[in-house]
Parts: C-alpha cells; structure tokens; sequence
C-alpha cells in the first residue's frame, strides 16, 4: 500500500469491526438475476440453523456460472438491514475482491468450517 492510500485510509476502532457480523455460509441455489440492471445473480446462502437462508443479489458473473456456484462456501455481511436490489430484498451481502480486470471474485475459506461461523 501506498503512503497515499494509507493517509487517506480511515482508522477505525476494533469495537467497530466487530460491529461488522461476517459469516461463512454455502450457496444453496444460483440463478440469473434477469430483471437486474447489470449483469448480476440471485443467490441463496445458507449460513446455518442460527440465520437460516439468506437472499443476496451478486454481480460476479464474469468469473462464475450459477451451476459452479453451488455448494461453495462465501464469506458475507449478514447484519445490513434488507436492501432493495431491483426485484428482489437482498439479505445479506457477499464479499468478494475486484481483480485487475475489475471482475469480482469470491472472498471463500480455503478450508471447511461450519456454516455461520463468523470471521473474527
């Protein structure tokens, strides 16, 4: 990181991070989001018998297909309240890393862990 960035980066509190529920939860069902404004999917997350299953709008259709997508562990924000997202209530929102391309990639555990674990 640049000294630029890091001068214009904001310092936060830890007690504000962890205010930020970060969860690991599997992608359940992935469908095209076709009434969405830029390409996006509809993705049902499970994080687990605590949250249950979670709706998230994605626009990650550059790198993934939605039959890929199932089964895959995502870390997502699960306490943002509802979102209108076109058509759909976005519960949740999945996190992921623009690429050089500017293609977003998925931000996923390397290893199994348990649905709704939360990122600490």
């Amino acid at each position: 990181m640049s000294s630029t960035q890091e001068k214009n980066m904001e310092t936060i509190r830890f007690d504000d991070f962890l205010k930020v529920e970060l969860r690991v939860g599997k992608i359940v069902g992935a469908s095209v989001f076709e009434k969405a404004r830029k390409p996006a999917y509809i993705l049902n997350v499970d994080f687990g018998a605590e949250l249950g299953v979670k709706k998230s709008s994605a626009q990650i259709t550059a790198l993934y297909k939605p039959d890929e997508l199932v089964g895959k562990l995502v870390v997502a924000v699960v306490n943002f309240p509802p979102k209108q997202v076109g058509s759909i209530m976005s519960e949740c929102l999945v996190t992921g890393f623009h690429n050089e391309n500017g293609e977003v990639a998925l931000c996923v555990p390397d290893q199994p862990v348990p649905l709704g674990t939360r990122l600490l």
